[in-house]
C-alpha cells in the first residue's frame, strides 16, 4: 500500500440546513465578525437575513465586504489594510470559490498585517508564513472549488504580464466549513455548469494523481460517482434536493483530494488562461477535461502502457458511462466519450469565446508548468500541452 500524509482539514458540518448552525459556532470565536461575499446575489436570497439576523441574535456584530470576480492580490492587500484596525475576532466567508479564496487570504493576515504578494507561489520572494491567522469559517454557495477544504487561496493579476498563484499554508484553513446544499437552490444554469466541471475535473485528477494514495482514491471515486449522478440533474433542476446534495459532496470531497495529491494538466492550464484572460475558472476546467484526458491516456500508452493511471483510467470511463463490461481501451474511448458529452451538454465555451487565438498557445504553454502540471500523471510536452489548447480553441 503507498504511504500517503493527511495534511489538515477544517471541522466539517454537511447536509441540509447545517446554515443554522452558523450562529451558535460562530460565537464560539468572540463577538466581531467579517463577511465576505460575492458580488451581490446571496444579499439579494432568503439566506442574507437568516444569517444577519441569527448573528445578532447571538449578540455578534458584523461588517460585509463584497468581492465581485476573482480575487486580486491588490484586493486582499487593500482589504487587510482598511480592516486591521477593527480588530474582528473571526471571518465568514460565504459564496463561490473566489469569495472563499479572498476570505481565506484575508483572515490569514488581518493579524500579521503584511502584503499577499509576500507570500504567493512563484512571483516575489515567496517568504514563510509565519501567521497566525483569524478564524475562518467557510461557506460555499456553488458547488466547485472545494475551496471550504483546502489550505490555498487562489489570487489573479490578469493581463499580458498577469498570473494565477496560490497563497497556501496549513494555518489557512478553515476552522470550520458548513457545506448546506439548499444554498445551491439559486444557482444558474451556467454557474452549475462550469462549477461542477471543476469539481469533477478536480477529482479525476486527483485520483490520477502521480501523489495519489488509497485514502483519496476512495474518496474521489465516492465524489466521480456522485458527480455522475448529480451534475446533468442539477444543472437542469437546482430544485431537486438528491442533485444538490450529490454536488455539493462532489465539491467537497474534490477540495479534499486535491488539498492532500495535487491535480493535473487541466489545472496546470487553467493558471495561465485565468491570468491572460476573462476566462472563469470552471469554464476552463469543463472545456479543457476531455481533451486533457485524451492527451494524457495516449501519451502513457505511447511512453508507459503498465503505467497504473491507465488503469484508473479504465475504471472511471466504466463508471461515469455506467459500462462495467468494457475493457481497457473501450473504456477509455467511453471516459473521454462522456466527457465530451457533459462538455457539449452543459454548454461549456470553447477558448476562443474569450479572446484565446493559436497565436497565444506558446506563450500559455510556456506559463503551464505550475504545481498542478507536476502530479499530472505523465510529463507532458510542450507539443501535447499546445494539442489540448488547439482542440479547445
Amino acid at each position: 500500500m503507498t504511504g500517503f500524509y493527511l495534511s489538515r482539514l477544517p471541522q466539517i458540518a454537511f447536509g441540509s440546513g447545517v446554515l443554522a448552525n452558523l450562529p451558535a459556532i460562530a460565537r464560539k470565536f468572540g463577538t466581531r465578525a467579517l463577511l465576505v461575499t460575492g458580488a451581490g446575489s446571496l444579499k439579494d436570497s432568503v439566506h442574507w437575513s437568516r444569517i444577519t439576523t441569527g448573528l445578532e441574535t447571538e449578540g455578534i456584530s458584523w461588517r460585509h465586504l463584497s468581492i465581485p470576480g476573482e480575487p486580486s492580490p491588490r484586493m486582499v492587500d487593500d482589504a487587510v489594510a482598511n480592516l486591521r484596525s477593527e480588530r474582528l475576532d473571526f471571518v465568514i466567508g460565504i459564496g463561490g470559490g473566489s469569495a472563499l479564496d479572498a476570505a481565506k487570504a484575508i483572515a490569514g493576515l488581518l493579524i500579521p498585517g503584511n502584503s499577499v504578494m509576500d507570500h504567493l507561489e512563484g512571483v516575489g520572494p515567496e517568504l514563510p508564513y509565519i501567521g497566525p491567522a483569524t478564524p475562518f469559517i467557510a461557506i460555499p454557495t456553488t458547488a466547485g472549488t472545494g475551496s471550504e477544504a483546502t489550505k490555498n487561496a487562489v489570487l489573479s493579476l490578469q493581463g499580458v504580464d498577469g498570473f494565477k498563484k496560490s497563497f497556501r499554508d496549513d494555518k489557512l484553513v478553515a476552522e470550520y466549513a458548513l457545506i448546506d446544499p439548499d444554498l445551491l437552490t439559486s444557482c444558474p444554469p451556467a454557474v452549475v455548469a462550469a462549477n461542477g466541471m471543476d469539481a469533477l475535473t478536480q477529482l479525476l485528477e486527483s485520483y490520477v494523481s502521480s501523489r495519489a494514495a488509497p485514502l483519496t482514491d476512495s474518496l474521489a471515486w465516492g465524489g466521480m460517482k456522485a458527480a455522475r449522478d448529480g451534475l446533468l440533474v442539477l444543472h437542469a433542476d437546482t430544485g431537486n434536493a438528491t442533485a444538490r446534495e450529490q454536488m455539493a459532496y462532489a465539491a467537497l470531497i474534490s477540495g479534499i483530494t486535491l488539498a492532500q495529491v495535487g491535480l493535473g494538466s487541466v489545472h496546470g492550464l487553467a493558471a495561465p488562461l485565468g491570468a491572460f484572460f476573462p476566462i472563469p475558472h470552471g469554464v476552463t476546467c469543463g472545456t479543457l477535461v476531455a481533451t486533457a484526458t485524451r492527451i494524457n491516456i495516449e501519451a502513457l500508452w505511447a511512453r508507459d502502457p503498465h503505467h497504473p493511471a491507465l488503469e484508473k483510467y479504465a475504471l472511471v470511463g466504466r463508471l461515469l458511462s455506467k459500462q462495467g463490461h468494457l475493457n481497457r481501451e473501450a473504456a477509455h474511448t467511453a471516459l473521454i466519450d462522456t466527457l465530451e458529452a457533459w462538455t457539449h451538454e452543459l454548454e461549456l465555451p470553447r477558448l476562443a469565446h474569450y479572446g484565446v487565438a493559436h497565436a497565444d498557445i506558446p506563450r500559455i504553454v510556456a506559463n503551464s508548468r505550475g504545481s498542478s502540471m507536476k502530479t499530472n500523471p505523465v510529463l507532458l510536452d510542450d507539443d501535447e500541452i499546445a494539442a489540448i489548447l488547439s482542440a479547445r480553441i
